[in-house]
């Protein structure tokens, strides 16, 4: 076996880059965050397109630590895992297998259904390659810390491209998305999904559970549509969105998870979801930023997110829009099927499907 030494502390991505990092079978064990994590079959390719492997991506995240860490440290985490690489089946993993590791951090969450689940908790980077090492290419976090399970310190506006909308389009919703919360005084956080959408995070003062941020997204859905219908839905029903970015408030649910800042996601290029400065959001495509090139960019120009937990925000400017929303009638929004009926929520059946009251 062949041995990894790392100090603590992040490597810049020179120091990463300069690391003789071997293609080899047999597993290396990699000193990191004081553990010891071996790495089995680190030649094997996980992205296809410049063949990528496991060690790669290992490399990678040990060149972001602490941006990583100021974002996952004590977070639950769902596990996407693809034993065989991005290019492979994959599976949803809840549970901490059996034979893991004696050291790693859990706790217990619930699924939206109310089932009880055993979850890795971010507590170091260990945990996070040790994760890697199992074939994990997709972390989904929590908007909650392990620590206090009961309120969310985060906020997470979902700017969801659907059918016959495009990413310029998500652009511009997501400067909307910033005037609204800078009208209201709020400070928002910039990320690529990895994918083809953007996300929006908000740090929270943790001072109110899942369902009161629900509500608060389910409010700043209805602005945003407002301020531009042609834009912008906060449709539930895909028949009613039209060729509108959907902004899914359900992603802030009780018990929902977000795919994570910094994760990798499971397509052959190893694109990252990328914590961004607002001024980039014009010229930023959704898939430049990969474990290629994020180690570079953050050793020049540093963690975008880098204050976010520094001055924790009230809920009460969304909250106000809430009451507003609720004192001119309107009801709660459509929750997700697998949850149960919710106080004051409309009926789930789509408007198509819905029975028309017989004529008198």
């Amino acid at each position: 076996m062949s041995v990894l030494v790392v100090f603590g502390g992040s490597l810049t991505a020179a120091t990463v880059a300069a690391l003789a990092f071997p293609t080899m079978s047999e597993p290396v064990e990699v000193q990191v965050a004081g553990r010891a994590v071996t790495i089995t079959s680190p030649d094997k390719v996980f992205f296809q397109t410049r063949g990528d492997t496991k060690l790669d991506l290992v490399r990678y995240y040990l060149s972001v630590e602490d941006a990583v860490m100021r974002q996952l440290f004590d977070r639950p985490v769902l596990l996407q895992r693809f034993p065989n690489g991005a290019h492979g089946s994959n599976f949803f993993q809840k549970r901490i297998p059996d034979g893991a590791p004696e050291w790693l951090h859990t706790t217990t969450v619930q699924t939206p259904n109310g089932t009880p689940s055993r979850a890795l908790v971010i507590a170091d980077l260990a945990h996070l390659v040790w994760a890697v090492n199992i074939g994990c290419l997709g972390f989904h976090s929590w908007p909650v810390r392990a620590s206090d399970q009961e309120h969310c310190d985060e906020l997470r506006i979902d700017l969801d491209p659907g059918p016959g909308t495009n990413y310029e389009m998500a652009k511009e919703t997501a400067h909307v998305t910033k005037q609204l919360l800078d009208d209201i005084g709020v400070t928002g956080f910039i990320k690529t999904s990895g994918n083809r959408g953007l996300h929006v995070y908000v740090r929270l003062q943790p001072t109110q559970d899942s369902i009161a941020v629900r509500s608060a997204a389910v409010a700043l859905a209805r602005e945003l549509e407002r301020r531009r219908p042609d834009l912008i839905t906060a449709s539930w029903w895909k028949e009613e969105r039209g060729a509108r970015i959907f902004i899914d408030f359900n992603q802030n649910a009780p018990h929902k998870t977000v795919f994570a800042p910094w994760s990798v996601r499971a397509l052959d290029h190893a694109p990252v979801s990328f914590p961004f400065p607002w001024e980039l959001l014009p010229t930023l495509a959704p898939h430049d930023m990969t474990i290629a090139t994020v180690p570079a960019w953050v050793a020049q120009h540093g963690d975008a997110w880098a204050t976010m937990n520094d001055h924790p925000q009230s809920i009460e400017p969304f909250l106000e829009m809430v009451r507003r929303d609720q004192a001119a009638g309107l009801e709660d929004a459509p929750w997700p099927p697998v949850y149960p009926k919710m106080p004051g929520e409309p009926s789930r059946v789509a408007p198509s499907r819905a029975k028309k009251k017989p004529k008198p």
